[in-house]
């Protein structure tokens, strides 16, 4: 992995230099709108979007939240924000209105970019039920968020009474003179926080992850590197933006390459390989989810990946057999793994287009470059050496600045060294390449013995009637916990309990074999593609009466 010096350089300093050095190379292009950018007219455009954010009175560290799915306003939001030194907090497209609330108020957002709708979620209607004081001239939005000043509307169809149209927003940077605005643009620092990620909030409520310019341009041009993306590549991106899958692994990595993105709103299968063909992607992100309905759709013959190099698997464990399958059936023979954590910018190992496969498949890469990580036993605290199985942490120019307003909560996962604690269960080898053996509160402790669903998972996984699978642990009087799995069958196939028992009995320990076995339809999923073993949890507690069942064994 190469090892050049880390850049001190803000977001906005980066797209001026990418503009200028290529000016008329395509930057974005989406294949569902009327929207391509080159480089040029992209900045350009950014630079009107940020002096409409001045005129509108946005400061440096000022908040501004953008709530929408991958849409052009997305990316032109973001970059507007970074040239004007506010920070951009980033909404997930699956909130309703009580987390919605929950983060502007947390967040201090001043300003709202938001489109109309996303799924069964109806934007606008929330915002308007959360801010009474929309359109009433000299009332607060709402009194409960008082840093809340302005709406700005990006979606489609009339704007709502009391928002500010996005057209409106571009129009106004003309109140704001070039002088005026290249000053503001000149102040920022490659220090200062440009965005906070909220986390998912398993536990307690989401936290505001916040990452300066340093962090992510650095870690967008690691990653990148991994790739070996060029100006000649071209990424196509439904991860979400609001993610850091979305954000770091994809825009600022084709950012610090000058790398064309290939945007796609929402993820749809057809959308996807139409947009991948239609426009000869070389490179494409997707979490495992995302490859396999591709992989397992009717028209997946239809389209030619023959273009395809290489992309990253992440987001969570990567079953083996599907990367086999996108490396022989999708040609990305240069695909990569990458490992991370949010609150790590968010890459912290990845592996490299010149890894064998058999490592591609297996492990998630050595350490970035300028990174360093170990393995700790999370009891003690010490160092474990290969092989040994414990708790994986990191350090360095990546990691964040902390939670927002969260002292305590920052002290418990970057330690007094600044090492940062993943909560994640890894081993190393030898030779530096990790593997990802779960969480450490995934990790299913029955009767004395450690069982870690991912190995249960890598075997079902290559059962020929299983398509995806999720291992988790249940409660269990009797040995405290039990293994479960839960399983979505391919279409047309059949399969019994009995069958997927004796298949792990057959192939592996005793105690490995799941107790209860539960065929879904589909799992339960963040926006960004993350499934959610807890409230597969709560849904098996709730099924199988396991609070009062008197188990056997």
């Amino acid at each position: 992995m190469s090892k050049q010096e880390l850049m001190s350089i803000t977001v906005g300093d980066l797209l001026e230099q990418v503009a200028d050095r290529f000016p008329d190379k395509e930057a974005v292009k989406y294949t569902d709108r009327d929207y391509r950018r080159t480089w040029r007219e992209f900045d350009q455009e950014v630079d009107r979007i940020a002096r409409g954010m001045m005129a509108h009175g946005i400061k440096p560290g000022d908040k501004v939240a953008i709530w929408a799915t991958n849409v052009p306003e997305w990316l032109l939001t973001f970059f507007a924000s970074a040239k004007v030194g506010a920070v951009l907090v980033t909404v997930n497209t699956a909130y309703k209105v009580f987390e919605l609330e929950y983060l502007l108020r947390q967040s201090d957002t001043k300003m709202l970019v938001m489109i109309d709708r996303f799924k069964d979620a109806d934007y606008v209607e929330i915002v308007q039920s959360l801010c009474k004081g929309l359109g009433k001239a000299g009332e607060k939005l709402n009194p409960m968020l008082p840093c809340l000043e302005e709406i700005v509307y990006a979606g489609g169809g009339d704007c709502p009474a009391g928002m500010t149209p996005w057209k409106q927003l571009e129009a106004d940077g003309e109140k704001v003179s070039v002088a005026e605005y290249e000053v503001r643009k000149y102040s920022i620092d490659p220090q200062d926080v440009v965005n906070m990620q909220y986390t998912s909030g398993t536990t307690g409520f989401p936290k505001g992850v916040m990452l300066t310019h340093y962090n992510i341009v650095n870690n967008g041009r690691s990653i990148g590197d991994c790739m070996k993306f060029t100006e000649n590549d071209k990424l196509c991106i439904v991860v979400p933006f609001f993610h850091c899958f979305g954000m770091v692994l994809a825009v600022m990595a084709c950012l610090t390459h000058c790398t064309s993105m290939v945007p796609v709103d929402v993820y749809s299968p057809v959308k996807v390989m139409h947009a991948i063909t239609s426009e000869r992607c070389t490179a494409f992100h997707g979490v495992p989810t995302m490859y396999i309905a591709m992989l397992e759709h009717p028209d997946f013959s239809k389209y030619d990946f023959t273009c395809l190099r290489t992309g990253i698997m992440a987001g969570s464990p990567c079953p083996i057999k599907v990367m086999q399958q996108v490396v022989d059936q999708m040609h990305m023979k240069e695909i990569t793994i990458t490992y991370g954590q949010t609150e790590a910018s968010p890459a912290t190992t990845m592996t490299t287009t010149e890894d064998s496969i058999e490592l591609r498949v297996s492990t998630v890469g050595r350490s970035m470059p300028f990174v360093e990580t170990k393995i700790i036993d999370p009891e003690t605290g010490e160092t474990l050496g290969p092989g040994q199985p414990g708790e994986f942490c990191s350090r360095g120019y990546n990691t964040m600045k902390g939670y927002y307003k969260m002292e305590e909560a920052t002290r418990q996962v970057i330690d007094k060294d600044g090492w940062l604690h993943s909560g994640d269960l890894a081993t190393v080898d030898e030779k530096g390449y990790y593997k990802i053996t779960g969480r450490i509160k995934d990790m299913i402790i029955r009767g004395g013995e450690n069982i870690y669903p991912k190995e249960i998972e890598e075997f079902l996984y290559t059962l020929p009637q299983v398509q995806d699978v999720q291992v988790i642990g249940v409660p269990s009087k009797q040995y405290g916990e039990e293994v479960m799995a839960c399983i979505i069958l391919k279409e047309k196939d059949s399969c019994t309990e009995d069958e997927i028992k004796a298949a792990v009995k057959s192939h592996m320990a005793r105690h490995k074999v799941p107790k209860y076995i539960a065929f879904m339809d589909e799992f339960p999923m963040t926006a960004s593609g993350k499934i959610q073993k807890f409230r597969l949890r709560e849904w098996a507690v709730e099924q199988f009466n396991l609070d009062d069942s008197e188990e056997t064994a």
